[in-house]
């Protein structure tokens, strides 16, 4: 039987020792900090002397400062700026003809954006069209958010043709509108 003694508790046989470094181990060990602290010294002091010089220098290694694709450097600046939703619906406006359908692109555009409210504006060139995309505006809704992610379009404000200008002279009356009910 074995004893329960403060140096083994547990009343087990003990078990091998995890061997304290030796002597080449410990070498091994002060070897490798000394050389990373050379390193970090040689580091610093290449630093300095590059600022000295007038600056950082590109070298034979690839950098932050190297030349890069202007595909790459526009969607790294899209990412910074945090403008994947204004440009994602800027391409959607880009393929309006695609989304909508050949028809429907010739007599309606896409004017702007609103990226507070997730509004989508829609100018058609006459009433019958305004009409008609109103009743397409909700599958519209859902498939500009599939594409997009959801919740990037809520609405899509439909907005008929624009009258022509209001001018005043001798063939005008005084207050008058025009034919309103054509153009609104």
């Amino acid at each position: 039987m074995t004893e329960n003694t403060p140096e083994n508790p547990s009343g087990k046989a003990p078990g091998p020792r995890s061997p304290e470094p030796s002597g080449v181990d410990l070498a091994r060990v002060a070897l490798r900090a000394a050389k990373d602290a050379a390193r970090a010294r040689g580091d610093a002091a290449q630093q300095k002397k590059q600022a000295r010089r007038g600056g950082l220098r590109s070298g034979a290694r690839a950098d932050g400062r190297d030349p890069m694709a202007l595909g790459s450097a526009i969607n790294r600046l899209i990412t910074e700026r945090g403008w994947e939703a204004p440009a994602a619906v800027g391409g959607v406006m880009g393929r309006w003809s695609q989304i909508v359908g050949e028809d429907v692109a010739k007599h309606c555009v896409p004017e702007r954006y609103d990226e507070e409210e997730h509004v989508l504006s829609v100018r058609c060139d006459s009433t019958a069209w305004a009409t008609n995309l109103r009743l397409l505006a909700p599958t519209l809704v859902a498939r500009l958010n599939e594409d997009l992610g959801h919740g990037t379009v809520k609405v899509i404000k439909v907005q008929g043709p624009g009258g022509p200008a209001r001018r005043y002279g001798p063939l005008r009356a005084p207050g008058s509108t025009g034919p309103g009910d054509t153009y609104g």
